[in-house]
């Protein structure tokens, strides 16, 4: 009799067997890489690491660790699942549009700027602020970090690979954002796909930084923390407000995105919102 191969799935195991596999395995990672993920948010940890027990072809949380621990690349891998935030070009035009109509004239009254993009993904925000600055004249006045928790996110943003069948949707969106041009003219061939040109590049430093857990690295005018504190619990989020804070100069500008916000964090009535902004608000104290 033939049988199909199925895909390898966790078995099934109580709560209690669950629970406490994930345990072992966080502080096994936390003791070999010195990322804690333990405290971040219960249903987004659960749901990322089963699905690198899947991706991983474990059969359960405990197989996954004997992977992690022992087989080359398998902890990096790990580490950029749990971290790594998505992103696409041009993502939610309206932000773009905000920068360079309410926040960009202010940034102008800086004689130099350092923005700082925090949980960069792919690296789309970075590039797509160097693009608009470009634009803009204000390119040889800004030095953007974008940085992200594991070394593999920071490579794949410093590669920069755009897929060639979404060109016509960039378009669109980098238009939206007050984009004046062809979003062409920051690309380049790569092979099969695309990759994000080499003038863009010139202003842009890509750098493995965890938000969760580490501490401020320099002064910025603007920092960008788009959808990386949802998968926080409260107490990674106080420590990643305290970081942004201590980063942040006075009268610099922060961004969060739409799932993220100032209230119960401990420099809550430091800020003030952007008027005409839903993104931005302003360090004031």
């Amino acid at each position: 009799m033939i049988t199909e191969d199925r895909p390898h799935a966790p078995n099934a195991a109580s709560p209690a067997v669950t629970d406490l596999e994930l345990q072992l395995l966080l502080e096994a990672v936390l003791r070999l890489s010195g990322h804690d993920f333990r405290e971040y948010a219960p249903a987004t940890l659960r749901r990322r690491v089963l699905e690198r027990v899947r991706s991983e072809g474990a059969a359960t949380i405990s197989g996954l660790q004997e992977r992690v621990l022992h087989e080359p690349g398998s902890m990096e891998r790990f580490i950029d699942a749990l971290t790594f935030n998505p992103s696409a070009p041009f993502a939610d035009p309206a932000f773009f549009a905000e920068f360079l109509t309410h926040v960009l004239p202010r940034l102008r009254t800086f004689p130099h700027v350092r923005v700082w993009i925090a949980g960069c993904g792919a690296g789309d925000d970075a590039y797509a602020l160097a693009a608009l600055c470009k634009e803009a004249g204000f390119f040889e006045r800004i030095r953007i970090y974008a940085t992200d928790a594991s070394e593999l996110a920071a490579e794949r943003a410093r590669a920069g690979i755009v897929a060639r069948a979404d060109l016509e949707e960039i378009q669109l969106r980098y238009a939206r954002s007050g984009g004046k041009g062809r979003v062409e003219n920051y690309l380049e061939p790569d092979g099969q796909q695309l990759r994000y040109a080499d003038s863009l590049r010139s202003r842009i430093v890509f750098a493995q930084h965890n938000l969760a857990t580490d501490g401020s690295f320099n002064e910025f005018h603007l920092i960008v923390v788009r959808h990386v504190l949802a998968k926080f619990n409260r107490v990674l989020v106080y420590h990643a407000h305290q970081v942004v804070y201590e980063s942040l100069v006075r009268l610099g500008f922060l961004a969060m995105g739409a799932k993220e916000s100032l209230r119960f964090t401990p420099h809550q009535k430091a800020y003030d919102a952007v008027p005409q902004t839903l993104d931005f608000y302003r360090r004031i104290r």
